[in-house]
């Protein structure tokens, strides 16, 4: 396999979720501002539902405009992943929304068990945990080690030599 179609390993692109989750934080904290600016919100439950639709555009739309312009977030970058179309081309808005929706998928199915079983606490972080581990495992069905959000949304994720990133600045 080419080396700049090469799939990052499992650890690493675990790591860069952590590293994006950190990044995330700020992100999520300067919309949450500015949504209880504009709705003029004095306490986080007022209008719970509308702020997690606005956080979930918010997200979308840092995740998708990283995507489709470069391929990579500020985390990507720093651990030199990169996504794109199965053939590695340069990720359409379309596919880009897709996997956004679809990675939703580490958390969504914990989530629901959660709510379904009203788990609080460590019970519902062990839920979670467990959920994600077995999401990050999915990686160990496809031939080339790519997530099943990745499989679905028809996306692949790759790792970037060093040398390939200084011939694509030059």
């Amino acid at each position: 396999m080419n080396s700049v179609l090469a799939t990052p390993t499992l650890r690493r692109r675990l790591i860069c979720m952590v590293y994006e989750a950190l990044l995330l934080f700020g992100i999520v904290f300067v919309a949450g501002f500015l949504f209880d600016v504009i709705t003029q919100s004095k306490h986080a439950l007022t209008l719970r539902h509308l702020r997690q639709v606005w956080l979930f555009i918010v997200i979308g739309i840092y995740f998708v405009f990283c995507w489709t312009r470069s391929g990579q977030t500020l985390a990507m970058q720093t651990w030199r992943i990169r996504v794109a179309d199965t053939d590695g081309k340069k990720l359409p808005l379309v596919k880009a929304i897709v996997r956004y929706c679809l990675t939703w998928m580490w958390f969504i199915p914990a989530m629901a068990i959660n709510y379904q079983l009203g788990l609080k606490e460590w019970p519902m972080v062990i839920v979670l945990g467990i959920g994600i581990a077995g999401w990050a495992m999915t990686s160990r069905l496809d031939e080339h080690g790519q997530f099943l959000h990745d499989k679905l949304a028809k996306t692949r994720l790759f790792h970037v030599s060093s040398e390939n990133e200084k011939i694509a600045t030059m």
